[in-house]
């Protein structure tokens, strides 16, 4: 392949990303809506070695303002499911059920890339430790504080109006009302949403 070839061939590929990633660029008071779904991986903050990774459903919607050309503000509404597995007497876990609302300020690097880092106040619906296979569930939400919040960072890109999210969750405020303190500490979140512009 020649020269002139593989420059003409450069131009184009450059070309088709711009083209792409043109509409991926914040726009001041652009409102853009984006219906999300995605994975929570948590576990429970006990030491442990017993207790393991759990994923759990993340689906909901979430609304976006531009601010500036490098600054939004995002506000979503979420069903949440967190959790943890645990072995004590039997093989079983916790499994947390929350409406969340993740309140955050992104900041965008490049065209489509951004960080993210804000508060997530969350509504505790559903609580319940099973044995493995969701057999002989027993409902824990009275043991429980209904009210949680936690502090979500993370990193998202755009293509095509489409959005792929990774964040890290660090929960702050303890799950149970007494005993040992237990807290949904440790999250990990991957989500994939299409975004709506308006």
């Amino acid at each position: 392949m020649n020269l002139v070839r593989m420059k003409k061939l450069i131009f184009i590929a450059v070309l088709l990303i711009e083209t792409v990633t043109a509409n991926a660029q914040n726009k001041v008071g652009q409102l853009s809506v984006a219906p999300t779904i995605g994975i929570n991986y948590s576990k429970a903050n006990i030491r442990d070695p017993r207790q393991k990774y759990v994923p759990g459903l993340w689906a909901g919607v979430n609304a976006e303002y531009g601010l500036t050309e490098e600054f939004g503000a995002s506000v979503g509404l979420f069903y949440s499911r967190l959790g943890s597995k645990h072995d004590e007497a039997g093989s079983g876990q916790i499994k947390l059920t929350y409406i969340a609302m993740p309140i955050l300020i992104n900041y965008y690097l490049w065209k489509g890339l951004a960080i993210k880092a804000g508060v997530e106040p969350a509504y505790l619906t559903k609580a319940t430790d099973e044995a493995e296979g969701g057999e002989d569930a027993i409902s824990i939400k009275k043991d429980c504080k209904l009210f949680d919040l936690a502090i979500p960072v993370g990193v998202s890109y755009e293509i095509a109006n489409i959005v792929v999210d990774m964040r890290y969750i660090h929960g702050t405020q303890r799950v149970n009302k007494v005993g040992q303190p237990i807290k949904m500490k440790h999250r990990f979140q991957v989500s994939a949403a299409y975004k709506f512009k308006f």
